[in-house]
């Protein structure tokens, strides 16, 4: 048995939590937030076994879409004498970040 932690975007969580109970499978929902963006993720466990692994990680990479954003840079630029400039930087978000873990026991009581 495997265990697999999906972090997707806010956005995104729903969709691809839809579409795993529709292929049969349990799922449990963990908000979460990124450390670098500081934006909201969803963090899905799903326990599966082995032979059905590769389905759900078809549905997460399939309804993770990436997408562009504009944030404002934290960072001082050189030379400034430490004074904060904020800047627009376009950076890619979304997708997925996906662990598959072993199961050493699983009990449901």
């Amino acid at each position: 048995m495997k265990l697999v932690f999906a972090i997707v975007h806010d956005e995104d969580g729903q969709k691809v939590m839809e579409e795993l109970n529709k292929g049969g499978f349990s799922v449990t929902k963990l908000c979460s937030t990124g450390g670098f963006l500081k934006s909201g993720n969803t963090t899905l466990l799903v326990g599966v076994e082995e032979s059905s692994l590769d389905s759900v990680l078809d549905i997460i990479k399939k309804k993770s879409k990436s997408r562009k954003q504009v944030i404002n840079s934290s960072m001082t630029p050189n030379g400034m004498g430490g004074m904060f400039i904020p800047y627009p930087v376009e950076v890619v978000v979304g997708g997925a970040t996906i662990f598959v873990l072993d199961v050493e026991r699983f009990e449901k009581v």
